[in-house]
């Protein structure tokens, strides 16, 4: 499955090599998916994002048809090639290839942190940014909760060690990849199956299921690192900032999100609950798209 109307191409990056679909013409607009997806994520609302933008979709490193680098860095730190500041300069590398010194960017899930680290990283990169049913990973390691932790059960299988959460992640893939997308009453019956088969096909290479593993144990190591200093030294991202999330989702129900962005952003020009879960592409594209169309079309 392809974005309708969308380009399939490859770059070099210096760490990665990234596939992606773009199109349209206008400013360039990044959209990053999330865990466990592919670029087709956005495969609803990006052509219509692209009558006014030129909009890149990437498959993030260790995702979909990327390349999966090893996890430990050539100077030996282990996790690091999927940490999230990793992922920000593939972007920032990709982008410059197509020809965008500049760009806005939105992100889901892993995508939104990617986003995040992109505007702490490279503000100078990013003219708007938002960021999709997220609560900045600092936040969530320092203020545990049995709500959080139950609902996000995957977040400390996936970190243990090698190779055991990656033997029973793939004993039956698609019946863990389903189980984990059944968030709520709805299951997987709001995405569409052809995108469903694409994330099974790429779930289904082991080696992507070690990269998705690497990226989390990299959360919980390097990310959170680099997190705590520069909350300690209070650096904020200074980028005009979307913050969307779901209403009924984990994200929703547990937490005050504009709340505790607060505390990691500083230009928060918007915020919104959708009505939906945690998968607002799929679940309510058209208020997903309305969201960042005015968001990304704006000028205030």
């Amino acid at each position: 499955m392809e974005i309708e109307g969308f380009t399939r191409t490859e770059i070099a990056t210096s760490g990665a090599r990234i596939v992606l679909s773009y199109g349209g013409n206008g400013p360039p607009l990044l959209l990053l998916h999330g865990n466990p997806f592919t670029h087709v994520h956005w495969h609803e609302i990006a052509p219509r994002l692209a009558r006014d933008f030129t909009v890149v979709c990437p498959d993030l490193r260790g995702y979909g048809d990327s390349s999966k680098p090893p996890g430990t860095s050539p100077g030996g730190q282990p996790h690091a090639n999927y940490s999230f500041r990793a992922m920000a300069l593939d972007q920032v590398e990709t982008m410059a290839a197509l020809g965008f010194g500049r760009f806005h960017a939105a992100g889901h899930d892993r995508g939104a942190r990617v986003v995040h680290r992109l505007c702490l990283d490279h503000p100078e990169k990013v003219m708007r940014a938002a960021v999709l049913d997220i609560i900045p990973q600092h936040h969530l390691y320092n203020h545990p909760t049995t709500e959080w932790a139950t609902a996000s059960y995957h977040w400390f299988f996936m970190i243990q060690p090698y190779d055991m959460p990656e033997r029973l992640m793939s004993a039956e893939p698609e019946y863990f990849l389903r189980r984990k997308l059944s968030k709520t009453e709805k299951g997987t019956s709001f995405f569409d199956e052809r995108a469903m088969a694409e994330y099974i096909r790429c779930f289904k290479n082991t080696a992507t299921v070690h990269a998705m593993c690497e990226d989390y144990r990299a959360t919980a190591t390097i990310d959170r690192a680099l997190d705590t200093v520069d909350f300690a030294a209070g650096r904020k991202v200074a980028t005009p900032l979307l913050v969307l999330w779901g209403a009924a989702g984990s994200v929703g129900r547990h937490f005050k999100p504009l709340e505790i962005w607060r505390n990691y952003a500083s230009d928060i020009r918007a915020a919104k609950a959708l009505p939906c879960g945690h998968y607002l592409a799929p679940e309510v594209p058209e208020e997903t798209y309305a969201a960042l169309h005015e968001f990304f079309a704006g000028t205030e």
